[in-house]
């Protein structure tokens, strides 16, 4: 089935300089060189699924924008889409924290290539053409009006051709406030049928809080959560609604689960398993787990097990450095069996 099924992702992929291990990006005299961005890291991890993904986007026509084309070409993700224009690839620079010292990102992506497009730059029969599912996040329409409607273009069009559109919120303050996301990310809601998020973007991104929750106190509350995504489903129609649930001990250490309510196995709000995980890289876990959500929408036999999967896989992305989440799908089934002993496989 994953192999007639076929996922296109549009947004913005960076270069990510990152300080050598736990080291401050000040005592840095070199960095670790990796690409990635939300919907570029939903297509690696598909397409190390097995799903048949493409990335859409606007890179710089330079050797830093070929680089990050042949990243998400060494994954088989279809980069024929890929428009090549504009002066920059963006930036971002990654602390990588520890223990109660928190990660820091320090973004230098003003004027990127990605920035400059608006409704015109791409055509939405080429983009979609044998495609069965769209995914966009919250990040893009953030970078700018004509990333906006480029957004909005591409999520209507979609949903107009039959494709099942799905939607991280992925709310990031660097880029814009909470005002200037409802304004923006409320109705493009109209064009989404899978709605991704945590409590932070249910907030800040579509105004909706869940109740007696701390996400700073290591502590949540499930019933919360469950009225929260009872309510997304209610105000914009979603079919499916999935909240991941991040319970932050540490910079190291955090516990990872996730609930999803939905029209078929999940019409009451189904909270995953729960995985207690040393941290060695969180960026691009909330990518991995749309990925993996995606993927498991599209290939299991209930809408549980497919949230299963996508907990199961995110899990995994968060023991591996980088941004993206390398992993096939062998190896989430084996966690999903072995319940994260962590033993050596021979």
């Amino acid at each position: 089935m994953a192999g007639r099924q076929r996922v296109v992702t549009f947004g913005e992929i960076m270069l990510r300089l990152s300080s050598p291990g736990f080291s401050k990006l000040v005592q840095a005299s070199s960095f670790d060189v990796n690409y990635g961005g939300g919907e570029a890291n939903v297509a690696v991890s598909l397409a190390s699924f097995g799903i048949n993904a493409a990335f859409v986007s606007t890179i710089p026509a330079n050797d830093i924008g070929q680089a990050a084309i042949n990243s998400l070409r060494a994954f088989g993700v279809d980069t024929s889409r890929i428009k090549r224009e504009g002066k920059r690839l963006g930036i971002y620079f990654l602390e990588t924290g520890a223990s109660q010292r928190a990660s820091r990102v320090i973004y230098d992506r003003a004027g990127s290539a990605i920035s400059q497009v608006n409704e015109d730059s791409f055509d939405a029969d080429d983009v979609f053409e044998g495609a069965t599912w769209f995914h966009w996040t919250g990040i893009t329409p953030a970078l700018g009006e004509g990333p906006a409607h480029a957004v909005a273009k591409l999520a209507k069009a979609a949903k107009a051709k039959g494709l099942r559109v799905s939607s991280d919120l992925n709310y990031r303050a660097k880029l814009w406030t909470p005002a200037e996301a409802q304004r923006v990310m409320r109705p493009l809601m109209e064009h989404v049928d899978v709605c991704i998020c945590n409590e932070e973007d249910a907030q800040t991104s579509l105004g909706l809080e869940p109740e007696n929750t701390d996400i700073h106190s290591g502590e949540l509350d499930e019933s919360g959560y469950a009225k929260l995504a009872t309510r997304l489903q209610k105000d914009f129609g979603f079919d499916t609604v999935a909240i991941t649930l991040r319970e932050s001990y540490s910079a190291s250490r955090n516990g990872w689960s996730a609930i999803m309510l939905d029209n078929k196995d999940c019409k009451n709000a189904y909270r995953s398993s729960r995985y207690d995980i040393q941290i060695v890289d969180r960026v691009g876990g909330g990518d991995s787990f749309a990925a993996g959500l995606i993927a498991g929408l599209l290939t299991k036999a209930s809408t549980r097990d497919a949230l299963e999967f996508a907990v199961a896989a995110s899990c995994l992305k968060q023991t591996i450095p980088g941004d993206i989440n390398p992993v096939a799908t062998a190896e989430v089934e084996s966690l999903l069996k072995s319940g994260g002993s962590g033993r050596v496989q021979r």
